[in-house]
């Protein structure tokens, strides 16, 4: 079974650079091309290192929402980069999922840290490339692509 893990898709996230993400990702979820579908959402606090580090962003509730409409697909709060927790993974075991298409926010941090921590498990990870973003930059977002085919294959960004 294929599942599509969005990672991140929030208000936060949303900038100049990304703004063509609410579209391009309503499009995809509403594509009817996957069998599954799940969101993660950060939640940041005072007591996070991302917190520490000087990034405020996540702490409210408008921030952290979801804009578009989740239907009824299970939406996964944490509080660290990779998306790969127990949730997720009693999820994937309870649903046999065999392949995961990750798509959201930030291709240099969560995305990439879920990436590697699906990979390092075992599980058929890709990568969509067309729906992975960068609120820095489209350099930061190539960079990372790069890194990904390198470290989980050409084959697995698509």
């Amino acid at each position: 079974m294929d599942l599509l893990l969005i990672i991140d898709f929030q208000n936060d996230f949303i900038n100049e650079q990304t703004k063509n993400s609410v579209n391009e990702l309503n499009k995809l979820v509403n594509s009817n091309k996957y069998e599954k579908i799940v969101f993660t959402r950060f939640i940041n606090s005072e007591d996070n290192p991302c917190y520490k580090m000087n990034w405020k962003d996540c702490m409210t509730e408008e921030g952290r929402k979801i804009p578009i409409d989740t239907k009824d697909y299970p939406v996964f709060d944490k509080t660290t980069y990779t998306a790969y927790n127990q949730e997720l993974i009693n999820y994937l075991k309870e649903n046999n999922i065999n392949n995961i298409y990750i798509a959201g926010f930030d291709i240099d941090c969560c995305v990439l840290a879920t990436a590697f921590n699906l990979f390092e498990n075992n599980y058929n990870t890709y990568i969509l490339k067309d729906y992975v973003y960068s609120c820095i930059s489209d350099e930061i977002k190539m960079i990372t692509i790069d890194i990904l085919e390198r470290c989980i294959g050409k084959d697995h960004v698509v």
